[in-house]
């Protein structure tokens, strides 16, 4: 198999470096053939939910969030990982409530997993409890991640935006999302979690962001996704994960702030799993539905 080897390089940085140990082992020979130089990102239809799961470069896989306990999220990457691949380089939990961690205890129960991301914030809740286990009895590493980290794969890098130690206090576990951005050459995709308002004007302050694929927060919450946030960072394409809801889930007011700027919108309600690849710096996009 492939060796994963995680390793913290200075202070702020991650780098996932995949080797390959054994030519014979027919996982690696079903890699080799695979071999990709696109960047694939699904984004998955898990119902009201997130998830997300990138593939760089054909090789590595990183999948965002889980969606919520309903095995959805399994039946989404059965879709598209090749039935022999059972194996996931890095999970990446943006905050640990039950719609974007639901689907991972089956995940972890079905997937060899290399390694989890998080940002630190736990919760007195079962499913959170449940997925700390199955880590813990499968000794996968759980490991911290905060404000500059970064996790890179040839000429991807994944850059951790938030949360900042001060959002990690935030009163609204919604604030302590982590806010990666995928960066290759001139593109950007932007993983926002759940953050509301407060956090986007933050990252106005502090980063010059111009993004091609932005995740919309919070399903299209209209306290996520405000006019500030979208004029900075231009989103060319923007994806809703949202399912049936209660909510109002994507509201009126988001979707037309988003339309406002010129982005096309793409839901998995509507779309089904939306894929995006990359090639060449070109972006291809194909729905489910």
């Amino acid at each position: 198999m492939f060796d994963r080897l995680l390793e913290k390089v200075g202070k702020n940085k991650v780098i996932v470096v995949v080797a390959a140990l054994a030519i014979l082992d027919v996982l690696v020979y079903i890699h080799l053939l695979a071999r990709n130089p696109n960047i694939t990102t699904y984004f998955l239809d898990v119902g009201q939910g997130d998830s997300a799961l990138v593939r760089l470069e054909g090789t590595v896989d990183v999948l965002i969030d889980g969606g919520p306990p309903n095995n959805r999220v399994v039946r989404a990457l059965g879709d598209v990982l090749p039935f022999i691949d059972r194996y996931i380089d890095v999970v990446l939990i943006t905050h640990v409530q039950s719609d974007h961690i639901g689907g991972l205890v089956e995940v972890l129960r079905r997937y060899n997993v290399g390694v989890v991301l998080w940002n630190g914030v736990g919760a007195e809740t079962a499913v959170f409890q449940e997925l700390y286990r199955i880590i813990q009895e499968r000794d996968i590493p759980f490991i911290v991640v905060g404000v500059g980290d970064t996790l890179c794969y040839r000429s991807s890098c994944f850059i951790v935006l938030a949360p900042s130690e001060m959002l990690k206090s935030a009163s609204d576990i919604n604030n302590t999302s982590v806010v990666v951005l995928l960066k290759n050459q001139d593109i950007s995709f932007l993983f926002t979690g759940d953050i509301s308002t407060r956090v986007e004007r933050l990252l106005r302050e502090q980063y010059y962001l111009s993004v091609d694929v932005l995740k919309v927060a919070h399903h299209g919450s209209r306290y996520s996704s405000s006019e500030a946030f979208l004029s900075a960072i231009r989103p060319k394409v923007a994806v809703i994960s949202v399912g049936r809801n209660s909510y109002g889930h994507p509201t009126s007011e988001t979707l037309k702030r988003l339309a406002n700027v010129g982005a096309q919108v793409l839901r998995t309600d509507m779309h089904g799993t939306v894929r995006i690849v990359l090639d060449k710096q070109t972006l291809h996009i194909s729905k489910g539905r």
